[in-house]
């Protein structure tokens, strides 16, 4: 039983030497913090510098991602997404003094977003064509150089790890009347380590506007309507 289990551990020892030296970076690095309810579901309990991510097209989401580096002391920038304002990322907690917002980098995006890479450490982005393989190539190898970590709102090679939003359901209230308050959703992590997703009920917003886990026996609310 003992040279069965040597040389087992040898074997996922080689596998996972071999999987860093592909990747250019260990797999138990350090991370950037996020959220608490976010790190039970990430690949090393965060946001691994050099890689790329991508996230369903949920604003919230998104910016709950940027809460924990924003507040530790990371810079981040938004790009390509002008809907996306000041006001909601203060409200889930991100520190405005370090968010850096672009909302419209033009058609040259991918070059926007190299150069917006070089100098902050956290870069979200929407892109608004597709690139070729040569750009993705050139971006991904600075994402590595430079330790910086890319989130995209849309489909992207290599990712790390992909987030999604499902079954969400906002609660009110009153019974049946009232100000929408929370709502209630399901994330999803699937990333390229583990061979199936991850999944975790979560308030986004919560009572107080921000991130916060829920339990799955939480017994399901009557859709509230808005009262204006």
């Amino acid at each position: 039983m003992r040279t069965t289990m040597g040389a087992s551990a040898a074997e996922v020892s080689r596998l996972r030497t071999r999987l860093e030296q592909l990747q250019g970076r260990r797999l138990d690095a350090p991370v950037l913090p996020v959220l608490a309810a976010l790190a039970e579901l990430l690949p090393g309990g965060g946001l691994r510098p050099g890689a790329a991510y991508t996230v369903s097209p949920s604003a919230s989401l998104l910016l709950a991602l940027l809460v924990r580096p924003s507040q530790t002391g990371s810079w981040c920038a938004v790009v390509g997404m002008p809907e996306l304002g000041a006001e909601a990322a203060e409200a889930l907690g991100v520190d405005l003094s370090r968010l850096v917002l672009i909302p419209d980098p033009g058609p040259r995006w991918l070059a926007v977003t190299a150069t917006v890479a070089d100098v902050l450490p956290v870069v979200a982005v929407r892109p608004r064509s597709g690139a070729g393989t040569a750009e993705i190539a050139r971006l991904s190898a600075r994402l590595r150089e430079k330790g910086t970590v890319l989130l995209v709102q849309g489909r992207w090679p290599q990712a790390e790890a992909s987030l999604s939003i499902d079954a969400p359901q906002w609660s009110g209230v009153g019974d049946g009347h009232g100000y929408l308050t929370r709502r209630a959703l399901t994330v999803s992590v699937t990333s390229r380590y583990r061979p199936a997703p991850r999944r975790a009920r979560m308030l986004l917003p919560d009572e107080a506007g921000a991130l916060t886990a829920a339990s799955w026996s939480e017994p399901p609310r009557a859709p509230m309507r808005a009262v204006g």
